[in-house]
Protein backbone atom coordinates (compact mmCIF):
# COMPACT_ATOMS: atom_id res chain seq x y z
CA UNK A 1 0.00 0.00 0.00
CA UNK A 2 1.54 3.58 -1.24
CA UNK A 3 1.16 6.59 1.82
CA UNK A 4 -0.76 9.26 0.47
CA UNK A 5 -0.05 12.82 1.82
CA UNK A 6 -3.65 14.79 0.81
CA UNK A 7 -2.07 18.42 2.03
CA UNK A 8 -4.68 21.53 1.73
CA UNK A 9 -2.79 24.93 0.60
CA UNK A 10 -1.78 27.71 2.66
CA UNK A 11 -4.12 30.25 3.72
CA UNK A 12 -5.79 32.23 0.33
CA UNK A 13 -5.68 35.82 -0.55
CA UNK A 14 -8.66 37.81 0.41
CA UNK A 15 -12.25 37.89 -0.93
CA UNK A 16 -11.33 39.46 -4.38
CA UNK A 17 -8.58 37.70 -4.86
CA UNK A 18 -8.86 34.40 -3.32
CA UNK A 19 -6.98 32.09 -5.68
CA UNK A 20 -3.72 33.03 -4.17
CA UNK A 21 -1.51 33.07 -1.12
CA UNK A 22 -1.77 35.28 1.45
CA UNK A 23 1.82 36.28 3.15
CA UNK A 24 0.90 33.79 5.93
CA UNK A 25 -0.11 31.10 3.76
CA UNK A 26 3.21 31.35 2.22
CA UNK A 27 4.98 31.41 5.45
CA UNK A 28 2.69 28.43 6.31
CA UNK A 29 3.85 25.99 2.89
CA UNK A 30 7.33 27.30 3.33
CA UNK A 31 7.61 25.73 6.55
CA UNK A 32 5.89 22.59 5.31
CA UNK A 33 8.35 21.97 2.82
CA UNK A 34 11.36 22.65 5.47
CA UNK A 35 9.71 20.42 7.69
CA UNK A 36 9.49 17.43 5.32
CA UNK A 37 12.64 18.25 4.37
CA UNK A 38 13.86 17.65 7.82
CA UNK A 39 12.23 14.47 8.23
CA UNK A 40 13.51 13.11 5.18
CA UNK A 41 10.35 12.59 3.46
CA UNK A 42 10.73 11.26 -0.05
CA UNK A 43 8.21 11.30 -2.75
CA UNK A 44 7.72 9.00 -5.22
CA UNK A 45 5.45 11.62 -7.33
CA UNK A 46 3.36 14.38 -6.44
CA UNK A 47 -0.14 15.71 -8.24
CA UNK A 48 -1.72 19.26 -7.85
CA UNK A 49 -5.05 20.78 -8.85
CA UNK A 50 -5.60 23.46 -11.42
CA UNK A 51 -5.83 25.98 -8.92
CA UNK A 52 -3.41 28.77 -8.30
CA UNK A 53 -3.39 28.22 -4.53
CA UNK A 54 -2.68 24.90 -4.59
CA UNK A 55 0.34 25.15 -7.32
CA UNK A 56 1.79 27.48 -5.33
CA UNK A 57 1.74 25.16 -1.93
CA UNK A 58 3.37 22.40 -3.97
CA UNK A 59 5.65 24.93 -5.49
CA UNK A 60 7.11 26.26 -2.73
CA UNK A 61 7.51 22.90 -0.98
CA UNK A 62 9.77 21.50 -4.46
CA UNK A 63 11.46 24.83 -3.30
CA UNK A 64 12.41 23.75 -0.32
CA UNK A 65 13.46 20.68 -1.42
CA UNK A 66 15.68 22.50 -4.23
CA UNK A 67 17.01 24.55 -1.46
CA UNK A 68 18.45 21.62 0.83
CA UNK A 69 19.76 19.98 -2.55
CA UNK A 70 17.34 16.70 -2.43
CA UNK A 71 15.09 15.69 -5.56
CA UNK A 72 11.44 16.47 -5.73
CA UNK A 73 9.07 14.70 -8.41
CA UNK A 74 7.68 17.26 -11.53
CA UNK A 75 4.63 18.37 -10.58
CA UNK A 76 1.70 16.44 -12.03
CA UNK A 77 -1.29 18.74 -12.78
CA UNK A 78 -4.95 17.27 -12.18
CA UNK A 79 -8.14 18.71 -12.34
CA UNK A 80 -9.75 15.75 -10.79
CA UNK A 81 -7.86 17.56 -7.02
CA UNK A 82 -9.41 20.87 -8.36
CA UNK A 83 -12.24 22.46 -5.07
CA UNK A 84 -15.71 22.87 -6.50
CA UNK A 85 -16.56 26.27 -7.49
CA UNK A 86 -18.13 27.87 -4.44
CA UNK A 87 -17.82 31.58 -6.13
CA UNK A 88 -20.02 29.84 -8.90
CA UNK A 89 -22.59 28.40 -5.98
CA UNK A 90 -23.18 31.62 -4.55
CA UNK A 91 -23.49 33.33 -7.85
CA UNK A 92 -26.60 30.82 -9.03
CA UNK A 93 -28.32 30.14 -5.96
CA UNK A 94 -27.90 32.96 -3.88
CA UNK A 95 -30.68 34.69 -5.18
CA UNK A 96 -33.35 32.04 -4.99
CA UNK A 97 -32.18 31.13 -1.46
CA UNK A 98 -32.26 34.56 -0.32
CA UNK A 99 -35.87 34.26 -1.88
CA UNK A 100 -36.56 31.40 0.56
CA UNK A 101 -34.28 32.18 3.63
CA UNK A 102 -34.38 36.31 4.73
CA UNK A 103 -31.62 35.41 7.46
CA UNK A 104 -29.28 34.31 4.12
CA UNK A 105 -30.40 37.44 2.71
CA UNK A 106 -29.49 39.91 5.36
CA UNK A 107 -26.43 38.24 6.20
CA UNK A 108 -25.34 37.82 2.46
CA UNK A 109 -26.31 41.47 1.86
CA UNK A 110 -23.99 42.18 4.95
CA UNK A 111 -21.18 40.21 3.73
CA UNK A 112 -20.88 41.75 0.06
CA UNK A 113 -21.40 45.27 1.95
CA UNK A 114 -17.78 44.37 4.08
CA UNK A 115 -16.43 42.94 1.17
CA UNK A 116 -17.17 45.79 -1.10
CA UNK A 117 -15.58 48.02 1.73
CA UNK A 118 -12.32 46.32 1.69
CA UNK A 119 -12.93 44.09 4.68
CA UNK A 120 -10.40 41.44 3.37
CA UNK A 121 -11.29 39.59 6.90
CA UNK A 122 -14.98 39.05 6.20
CA UNK A 123 -14.13 35.18 4.93
CA UNK A 124 -11.67 34.13 7.36
CA UNK A 125 -13.92 32.22 9.07
CA UNK A 126 -17.23 30.01 7.69
CA UNK A 127 -20.72 32.14 8.38
CA UNK A 128 -24.41 31.06 8.27
CA UNK A 129 -24.05 32.03 4.36
CA UNK A 130 -21.17 29.68 3.60
CA UNK A 131 -23.48 26.52 5.58
CA UNK A 132 -26.83 27.50 4.28
CA UNK A 133 -25.14 27.92 0.47
CA UNK A 134 -23.57 24.98 0.55
CA UNK A 135 -26.44 22.77 1.96
CA UNK A 136 -28.53 24.26 -0.93
CA UNK A 137 -26.45 22.86 -3.45
CA UNK A 138 -25.31 19.72 -1.66
CA UNK A 139 -28.88 18.87 -1.50
CA UNK A 140 -29.11 20.04 -4.79
CA UNK A 141 -32.49 22.32 -3.91
CA UNK A 142 -32.25 24.33 -6.76
CA UNK A 143 -31.24 24.42 -10.44
CA UNK A 144 -27.53 24.56 -10.84
CA UNK A 145 -25.92 24.21 -13.85
CA UNK A 146 -22.58 23.92 -12.77
CA UNK A 147 -20.95 20.42 -11.08
CA UNK A 148 -23.23 18.80 -8.91
CA UNK A 149 -22.64 17.50 -5.23
CA UNK A 150 -22.63 14.12 -6.32
CA UNK A 151 -20.66 14.74 -9.86
CA UNK A 152 -18.21 16.27 -7.22
CA UNK A 153 -18.32 13.17 -5.62
CA UNK A 154 -17.39 11.07 -8.42
CA UNK A 155 -14.67 12.93 -9.78
CA UNK A 156 -12.99 12.82 -6.56
CA UNK A 157 -12.88 9.34 -6.09
CA UNK A 158 -11.40 8.84 -9.74
CA UNK A 159 -7.94 9.37 -8.87
CA UNK A 160 -7.51 6.11 -6.56
CA UNK A 161 -6.98 3.44 -8.86
CA UNK A 162 -4.01 5.52 -10.45
CA UNK A 163 -2.92 5.98 -6.63
CA UNK A 164 -3.09 2.30 -6.39
CA UNK A 165 0.00 1.97 -8.64
CA UNK A 166 2.45 2.60 -6.21
CA UNK A 167 4.96 -0.27 -4.42
CA UNK A 168 4.42 -0.44 -0.43
CA UNK A 169 6.14 2.31 1.54
CA UNK A 170 6.12 4.66 -1.55
CA UNK A 171 4.78 8.19 -0.55
CA UNK A 172 2.66 10.19 -2.55
CA UNK A 173 1.83 13.66 -2.78
CA UNK A 174 -1.54 15.39 -3.18
CA UNK A 175 -1.95 19.01 -2.87
CA UNK A 176 -5.54 20.01 -2.68
CA UNK A 177 -8.37 22.22 -1.05
CA UNK A 178 -10.39 21.27 2.21
CA UNK A 179 -13.40 19.59 0.68
CA UNK A 180 -11.62 17.22 -0.88
CA UNK A 181 -10.04 16.14 2.17
CA UNK A 182 -13.20 15.89 3.65
CA UNK A 183 -14.51 13.51 1.33
CA UNK A 184 -11.52 11.75 1.20
CA UNK A 185 -11.79 11.26 5.16
CA UNK A 186 -15.54 10.54 4.79
CA UNK A 187 -15.21 7.76 2.21
CA UNK A 188 -12.42 6.21 4.35
CA UNK A 189 -14.64 5.95 7.52
CA UNK A 190 -17.90 5.79 5.69
CA UNK A 191 -19.69 9.09 7.45
CA UNK A 192 -22.49 10.76 5.96
CA UNK A 193 -21.98 14.31 4.37
CA UNK A 194 -23.38 16.24 6.88
CA UNK A 195 -19.94 15.03 9.03
CA UNK A 196 -17.74 15.33 5.83
CA UNK A 197 -18.85 18.74 5.88
CA UNK A 198 -17.91 19.06 9.36
CA UNK A 199 -14.64 17.87 8.75
CA UNK A 200 -14.04 20.39 5.55
CA UNK A 201 -14.67 22.95 7.69
CA UNK A 202 -11.99 21.90 10.24
CA UNK A 203 -9.61 21.43 7.78
CA UNK A 204 -6.40 23.69 8.60
CA UNK A 205 -4.47 25.75 6.22
CA UNK A 206 -1.37 23.74 4.90
CA UNK A 207 -2.43 20.25 7.18
CA UNK A 208 -1.59 17.37 6.81
CA UNK A 209 -3.97 14.06 6.37
CA UNK A 210 -2.61 10.73 5.70
CA UNK A 211 -3.80 7.52 3.95
CA UNK A 212 -2.50 4.56 3.20
CA UNK A 213 -4.23 3.35 -0.46
CA UNK A 214 -4.64 0.09 -2.16
CA UNK A 215 -7.02 -0.81 -4.75
CA UNK A 216 -10.02 -1.92 -2.25
CA UNK A 217 -8.79 -0.67 0.86
CA UNK A 218 -8.40 3.44 1.79
CA UNK A 219 -7.24 3.91 5.66
CA UNK A 220 -6.63 6.71 7.55
CA UNK A 221 -3.56 6.92 9.45
CA UNK A 222 -3.60 10.94 10.26
CA UNK A 223 -5.99 13.98 10.06
CA UNK A 224 -5.36 17.78 9.65
CA UNK A 225 -1.31 17.51 11.36
CA UNK A 226 -0.46 21.28 11.72
CA UNK A 227 4.19 19.39 12.86
CA UNK A 228 5.53 22.72 10.88
CA UNK A 229 3.18 25.18 12.77
CA UNK A 230 4.11 24.92 16.51
CA UNK A 231 2.60 29.06 16.98
CA UNK A 232 -0.91 28.54 17.37
CA UNK A 233 -1.25 32.55 16.05
CA UNK A 234 -0.24 31.04 12.41
CA UNK A 235 -2.70 28.43 12.23
CA UNK A 236 -5.96 29.47 9.56
CA UNK A 237 -9.00 27.79 8.40
CA UNK A 238 -9.59 29.58 4.44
Amino acid sequence: MSRLYLIRHGQAGPPDDYDRLSSLGEEQVRRLGRHLVDHGVEFATAHVGRLSRQRRTAEAVRNEYARAGLPFPDLIENALWDEFDLGNVYHELAGPLGEDDPRFKQEFNDMMTAIENGDGDVHRNHNYCDIAIVRAWTAGRYPYSGESWLDFRVRLAKPRQALTAFGSGENVAVFTSATPVGVWMGDALGLAEREIWRLAGATYNSGISTFRVAEDDLRVFSFNNLPHLPDATMWSFR
